[in-house]
């Protein structure tokens, strides 16, 4: 950018409180006195000013983009109502925040969900278990320390919608077209469950049951929400909020949401599988996938998923994979890049076959998919090359 299009006490701005996620070169004879601004992996919406604000574009095709968030965050059942098409990723986030507060304000008339929650209170009477070595140790108290249990909505899986609305509404990314419901649908519940932070880990493996089975969608919204709002900061009078995607994140629970989906049956893959090395356990490897034989528990070969387009894959790579192999006691080792590379690997380090495979993430994800599952090994898998 010219010099002259961008403030450098707002440039300035964008690397002290974005630094991680762009990278910014101040206007120099090294940059042609222009300033030199390069997303490290991330997309989304960065807001600066009331002035200024920043759209990091994908290279991956919007339509891929948000089939990949679909698989990455469960969302399918989200979209029961036909094709989500957009054409932007402000547009994506907007519709998926409509989505959120229509389904909670549908939820609130039906009416929310309530638990019985443990509470300990002094009572001027008798409520539930009197606590008896209490009352008989302050003889002088008139009021009884109680243990009972309180039938409320403010509880977790209200929380949580609660404070995802309110992070969603000071987020400035949605229009007067929907805003209003977003605020509508935080009001509801803003009289029956408190206001207090969560992160996207406590929308993940919740237990529900009849009463509150479809919570899970709404859950699912939320977290990716969560996962993808940044810390606040003050654009003028308001609290503005960026919307930031990792894509090396993303594209590695993609994969995975793909592959648990569409491996056979007579297949396990676990995922982020922790081993620790040495009898004290100070390292430990988190590999991205193992995929195992499902009758004898055997591990085939692991998997590292590289959003990275070089040119042949990295000696760091190789050898991290290399490790993983070692480590899981298997003698094939997989590089997983989001595009067939130019110089593929598949050659032998030791006993360990180590090969590069493409998940592209241009044109159709699923035939895609398919194609990794039949390079994987031959001799492991017998994948159709079309749907059933």
């Amino acid at each position: 950018m010219p010099r002259e299009e961008l403030a450098a006490e707002v440039g300035e701005l964008l690397w002290r409180k974005y630094g991680k996620q762009v990278g910014v070169d101040w206007p120099s004879p090294k940059t042609d006195d222009k300033w030199r601004l390069t997303s490290l992996g991330w997309v989304g919406y960065i807001p600066l000013t009331e002035e200024v604000a920043f759209y990091l574009k994908p290279k991956v095709e919007l339509t891929n983009l948000f089939r990949m968030c679909e698989y990455a965050y469960d969302l399918k059942m989200v979209f029961l109502d036909g094709d989500f098409e957009c054409s932007s990723l402000k547009e994506f986030y907007e519709r998926l925040a409509n989505i959120l507060a229509r389904r909670v304000l549908a939820r609130n008339r039906k009416g929310l969900y309530r638990a019985y929650v443990p509470e300990v209170e002094q009572l001027p009477f008798v409520r539930g278990r009197l606590d008896t070595r209490s009352t008989i140790r302050l003889t002088w108290d008139v009021n009884a320390l109680c243990h009972y249990e309180e039938h409320t909505a403010d509880v977790e899986e209200n929380q949580i919608l609660a404070w995802t609305l309110w992070r969603i509404a000071h987020s400035g990314l949605c229009t007067d077209r929907v805003l209003p419901v977003v605020r509508k649908a935080y009001r509801a519940l803003q009289g029956f469950a408190r206001l207090a932070p969560f992160g996207p880990d406590a929308c993940v493996k919740r237990f529900y049951n009849r009463l509150n089975d479809d919570y899970h969608p709404l859950h699912a919204l939320c977290r990716f929400f969560l996962d993808h709002s940044g810390p606040s900061h003050g654009v003028g009078g308001r609290t503005m909020l960026p919307f930031l995607i990792y894509m090396p994140v993303l594209y590695e629970r993609f994969v995975a949401a793909w592959l648990r989906e569409n491996l056979p049956p007579e297949f396990v893959l676990r995922v982020h599988e922790n081993v620790h090395i040495g009898s004290s356990g100070a390292i430990t490897f988190d590999i991205d996938l193992v995929l195992e034989d499902a009758e004898s528990g055997d591990v085939l070969t692991v998997l590292d998923t590289k959003y990275k387009s070089p040119e042949r894959p990295s000696t760091d790579d190789v050898q991290q994979v290399v490790a993983y192999a070692t480590a899981k006691g298997c003698n094939e080792a997989i590089l997983v890049y989001p595009l067939d590379l130019p110089e593929p690997l598949d050659e032998r380090v030791g006993s360990i076959r180590v090969k590069s495979l493409p998940f592209e993430l241009s044109g159709d994800l699923d035939e895609a998919g398919r194609g990794l599952l039949r390079s994987l090994s031959r001799k492991h898998f017998n994948v159709p090359s079309a749907p059933r």
